[in-house]
Protein backbone atom coordinates (compact mmCIF):
# COMPACT_ATOMS: atom_id res chain seq x y z
CA UNK A 1 0.00 0.00 0.00
CA UNK A 2 1.21 3.55 -0.73
CA UNK A 3 0.61 5.93 1.56
CA UNK A 4 1.74 10.12 0.68
CA UNK A 5 3.05 10.80 4.42
CA UNK A 6 4.59 14.56 4.93
CA UNK A 7 4.59 15.10 1.32
CA UNK A 8 6.27 12.23 0.28
CA UNK A 9 5.05 8.64 -1.32
CA UNK A 10 5.42 5.85 1.10
CA UNK A 11 5.52 2.38 1.24
CA UNK A 12 4.07 -0.16 3.42
CA UNK A 13 2.94 -3.97 3.96
CA UNK A 14 0.07 -3.87 6.63
CA UNK A 15 -3.12 -5.78 7.24
CA UNK A 16 -5.73 -3.04 6.22
CA UNK A 17 -6.92 -2.95 9.87
CA UNK A 18 -3.47 -2.19 11.21
CA UNK A 19 -3.94 1.18 13.04
CA UNK A 20 -2.29 4.37 11.20
CA UNK A 21 0.06 5.30 13.87
CA UNK A 22 1.96 1.73 14.07
CA UNK A 23 2.38 2.05 10.17
CA UNK A 24 4.19 5.65 11.31
CA UNK A 25 5.91 4.47 13.85
CA UNK A 26 7.10 0.96 12.88
CA UNK A 27 7.18 0.48 9.11
CA UNK A 28 8.05 4.50 8.04
CA UNK A 29 10.17 5.52 11.15
CA UNK A 30 8.37 8.67 12.22
CA UNK A 31 8.01 8.19 15.87
CA UNK A 32 7.31 11.33 16.71
CA UNK A 33 3.77 10.81 17.01
CA UNK A 34 2.62 8.90 20.28
CA UNK A 35 1.44 5.96 21.48
CA UNK A 36 -0.92 6.73 24.92
CA UNK A 37 -4.46 4.72 25.57
CA UNK A 38 -4.69 3.08 22.07
CA UNK A 39 -8.83 3.87 22.04
CA UNK A 40 -8.43 7.27 20.82
CA UNK A 41 -8.88 9.44 23.89
CA UNK A 42 -5.94 10.84 24.94
CA UNK A 43 -4.96 12.81 21.92
CA UNK A 44 -0.92 11.87 21.70
CA UNK A 45 -1.24 9.75 18.31
CA UNK A 46 -2.67 13.16 16.65
CA UNK A 47 -2.03 13.69 12.71
CA UNK A 48 -3.72 15.65 10.39
CA UNK A 49 -5.38 13.77 7.56
CA UNK A 50 -6.41 16.19 4.93
CA UNK A 51 -5.32 19.13 7.08
CA UNK A 52 -7.76 18.08 9.99
CA UNK A 53 -6.66 17.00 13.18
CA UNK A 54 -6.84 12.72 13.79
CA UNK A 55 -6.35 10.21 16.62
CA UNK A 56 -4.33 7.64 14.47
CA UNK A 57 -3.62 5.20 16.79
CA UNK A 58 -7.53 3.96 15.76
CA UNK A 59 -7.68 5.23 11.76
CA UNK A 60 -7.05 1.83 9.85
CA UNK A 61 -4.90 1.89 7.71
CA UNK A 62 -7.44 0.58 4.18
CA UNK A 63 -9.04 3.73 4.82
CA UNK A 64 -6.31 5.97 4.02
CA UNK A 65 -5.23 5.38 0.70
CA UNK A 66 -4.81 8.38 -1.99
CA UNK A 67 -5.61 10.67 1.52
CA UNK A 68 -2.49 13.19 2.70
CA UNK A 69 -1.04 12.67 6.31
CA UNK A 70 0.92 14.63 7.96
CA UNK A 71 2.62 13.99 11.49
CA UNK A 72 4.64 15.86 13.83
CA UNK A 73 7.45 16.03 11.67
CA UNK A 74 6.44 17.38 8.79
CA UNK A 75 4.85 20.11 10.52
CA UNK A 76 8.44 21.32 10.22
CA UNK A 77 11.47 19.90 9.93
CA UNK A 78 13.68 22.29 12.20
CA UNK A 79 11.36 23.48 14.89
CA UNK A 80 10.32 26.36 13.13
CA UNK A 81 6.43 26.50 12.48
CA UNK A 82 5.09 29.68 14.38
CA UNK A 83 3.44 27.00 16.94
CA UNK A 84 6.63 25.12 18.13
CA UNK A 85 8.56 28.54 18.51
CA UNK A 86 5.37 29.77 20.78
CA UNK A 87 5.36 26.02 22.42
CA UNK A 88 8.87 26.76 23.21
CA UNK A 89 8.36 30.48 24.46
CA UNK A 90 5.76 29.72 26.46
CA UNK A 91 7.71 26.45 28.01
CA UNK A 92 4.85 24.59 27.47
CA UNK A 93 6.10 20.78 27.81
CA UNK A 94 7.42 19.09 30.84
CA UNK A 95 7.35 15.40 30.56
CA UNK A 96 6.40 16.48 26.49
CA UNK A 97 4.86 13.40 25.93
CA UNK A 98 1.61 14.83 24.71
CA UNK A 99 3.52 17.53 22.94
CA UNK A 100 3.67 16.54 19.53
CA UNK A 101 -0.41 15.15 20.03
CA UNK A 102 -1.11 18.75 20.89
CA UNK A 103 0.71 20.94 18.89
CA UNK A 104 -0.82 19.03 16.00
CA UNK A 105 -4.27 19.73 17.07
CA UNK A 106 -3.40 23.26 17.85
CA UNK A 107 -2.20 23.29 14.45
CA UNK A 108 -5.53 21.53 12.79
CA UNK A 109 -7.36 24.68 15.15
CA UNK A 110 -4.95 27.81 13.42
CA UNK A 111 -5.72 26.75 9.97
CA UNK A 112 -9.58 27.30 10.30
CA UNK A 113 -9.78 29.61 13.68
CA UNK A 114 -6.99 31.48 12.94
CA UNK A 115 -7.38 33.66 15.83
CA UNK A 116 -9.40 31.67 18.08
CA UNK A 117 -10.94 32.67 21.44
CA UNK A 118 -10.24 31.14 24.61
CA UNK A 119 -14.02 29.01 24.09
CA UNK A 120 -12.53 28.00 20.92
CA UNK A 121 -8.94 26.22 21.99
CA UNK A 122 -11.03 24.44 24.82
CA UNK A 123 -13.33 23.09 22.35
CA UNK A 124 -10.77 22.31 19.51
CA UNK A 125 -8.20 21.24 22.42
CA UNK A 126 -9.48 17.56 23.67
CA UNK A 127 -5.50 16.20 24.14
CA UNK A 128 -5.01 15.12 27.75
CA UNK A 129 -2.05 16.45 29.69
CA UNK A 130 -1.11 14.78 32.97
CA UNK A 131 1.36 17.12 33.72
CA UNK A 132 -1.86 19.94 33.58
CA UNK A 133 -0.05 22.50 31.15
CA UNK A 134 -3.12 23.79 29.60
CA UNK A 135 -3.13 26.70 30.53
CA UNK A 136 0.42 27.01 28.71
CA UNK A 137 -0.78 25.42 25.73
CA UNK A 138 -3.11 28.05 25.56
CA UNK A 139 -0.80 30.94 25.85
CA UNK A 140 1.35 29.63 22.96
CA UNK A 141 -1.79 29.28 20.89
CA UNK A 142 -2.82 32.85 21.41
CA UNK A 143 0.60 33.73 20.69
CA UNK A 144 1.08 31.82 17.43
CA UNK A 145 -2.01 33.08 16.36
CA UNK A 146 -0.72 36.77 16.72
CA UNK A 147 1.67 36.21 14.55
CA UNK A 148 0.05 34.84 11.49
CA UNK A 149 0.47 36.56 8.36
CA UNK A 150 -2.95 36.50 6.47
CA UNK A 151 -2.26 34.33 3.79
CA UNK A 152 -4.45 35.47 0.15
CA UNK A 153 -7.86 33.61 0.34
CA UNK A 154 -6.81 31.52 3.07
CA UNK A 155 -8.04 31.43 6.24
CA UNK A 156 -5.56 30.27 9.15
CA UNK A 157 -1.42 28.71 8.99
CA UNK A 158 -0.38 26.25 6.89
CA UNK A 159 0.17 22.96 7.92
Amino acid sequence: MNLKVNGQMRHCQAESDTPLLWILREDLGLTGTKFGCGAGQCGACTVHLDGEALRSCVMPVASLQGRSITTIEGLSPDRSHVLQQAWIEHQVPQCGYCQSGMLMAAAALLKTTPHPTDQQINAAMTNLCRCGTYPRVRAAIHAAASKLKPQSGKKGVKT
